[in-house]
């Protein structure tokens, strides 16, 4: 036998061995997610067959690999025919199939059939859900991949904000694979995060914002056939978020090192501002500028009041009653992507900022603060730059003229 190949190179020699597998197995280049998408489920079952034959070590490590898919990954493993096996070969699997079992991955106790396995129906499988982090605006994005009735997946898409409830909805009709190979692309993919939930979870968080949609945002249009599908989950049935927040412990005393963290992700653009009500940050925005450009001239301490009251007004109706308690919800819904993506205190830091956006009034939030303040900083910065310089041109009192 050769030396051990790596895993890519193994796969070239299966290439030129396996003529009827190869225009699947060369364009994916090594990937042996790839290769399972590419290849059917004969196919896959023959080219794990023949690795173990001729290269018994990168046979393992593409099983391994595959089985972390699920059923569909196991099937070309469980298909293997031990019995026409040599016996090195018959020795691999018997190795692979122990430790499979050993890192809880259930299979047959008599081993692998002597047949190619087929995939449980599609009735009896796929209901799989995945939720990102909120956008700079706060919006996030859902999917849930359910059973078609007909064959294939139904694939739903929706994009959920606390303050503006559902904001759009899409269904696609496609193969299994292509449903499973998408949710493992964005599962996988840069930008946000997309991490896998309870199905049930998703529902619950559906539900919530169709109930709260406010009348000025009407449903979006295809939403109504889908609701009842989209939304019936026992009235307990937590949220994400809330399933963050009943998993992770955040002391009282370690508040204030949770809020500094908080606080920093904020300041380097890793989590928040969340903000969704442009219409109140564009208001804000004219009355600065109003502020800062009045005829009356006034001291720059005086304009900088007035500034600051501008922004405390901001918070208040940015953040007032309920609307404080949909950024705490927006927070906790974030801190599960994070958790579930390996970010614990980061998850946690999230929830210290809820607690605040749920117990303190808008103007002693710093995280609230914090977030306007990304927001309007550079915008005031500039205006107060340029009131400077005009005054400086036309007079060099600062004071209010009689």
């Amino acid at each position: 036998m050769n030396d051990e190949l790596g895993l890519p190179e193994a796969l070239e020699r299966a290439a030129s061995a396996l003529d009827s597998d190869s225009d699947a197995i060369r364009p994916a280049n090594g990937d042996p997610l790839q290769l399972l998408d590419a290849l059917d489920e004969n196919g896959a079952g023959r080219v794990l067959t023949w690795l173990l034959c001729n290269e018994p070590a990168a046979g393992s490590e593409l099983a391994l690999v595959w089985a972390e898919e699920g059923s569909e990954g196991l099937a070309p493993l469980l298909g293997v025919d031990s019995a026409a096996l040599p016996k090195a070969a018959r020795k691999t699997l018997r190795r692979l199939i122990h430790q499979l079992r050993s890192s809880g991955v259930e299979l047959p106790e008599d081993g692998p059939r002597p047949v190619v396995a087929r995939l449980a129906p599609v009735e009896d499988g796929i209901d799989e859900a995945l939720v990102t982090l909120p956008d700079p605006s706060g919006a996030r994005l859902l999917f849930l991949a359910t059973a078609h009735p007909g064959g294939g997946v139904r694939l739903f898409q929706a994009e959920i904000d606390e303050d503006l409830g559902l904001r759009g909805f899409e269904v696609f009709e496609i193969a299994r694979r292509d449903a499973r190979r998408f949710l493992r692309e964005l599962s996988r993919g840069k930008g946000l995060p997309a991490v896998s939930a309870p199905p049930e979870s998703l529902r619950a968080l559906i539900a919530r914002a169709a109930a709260e949609q406010p009348s000025e945002h009407p449903l979006p249009r295809g939403f109504a056939e889908w609701r009842s599908q989209l939304t019936e989950t026992p009235d307990d049935t937590p949220t994400p978020g809330e399933i963050a927040e009943q998993a992770l412990i955040c002391p009282d005393e370690d508040r204030e090192g949770l809020r500094s963290r908080a606080l920093k992700q904020l300041e380097e653009g890793k989590l928040g501002p969340w903000i969704s009500r442009l219409d109140l940050l564009e208001d804000t925005a004219r009355q600065l500028e109003d502020a800062a450009s009045g005829v009356v001239v006034v001291s720059e301490g005086t304009r900088r009041a007035r500034i600051a009251s501008l922004l405390d007004e901001t918070l208040d109706r940015l953040y007032g009653d309920e609307a404080g308690q949909r950024a705490a919800r927006r927070f906790e819904e974030a801190a599960f992507v994070l958790w579930k993506s390996g970010e614990e205190e980061d998850a946690r830091a999230c929830l210290c900022a809820a607690r605040d956006f749920r117990e303190k009034p808008p103007r002693e939030n710093e995280i609230a603060r914090a977030g306007l303040q990304r927001i309007l900083g550079p915008f005031i910065e500039k205006l107060m730059g340029a009131e400077s310089e005009s005054t400086a041109q036309s007079d060099t009192s600062l004071l209010v003229k009689p």
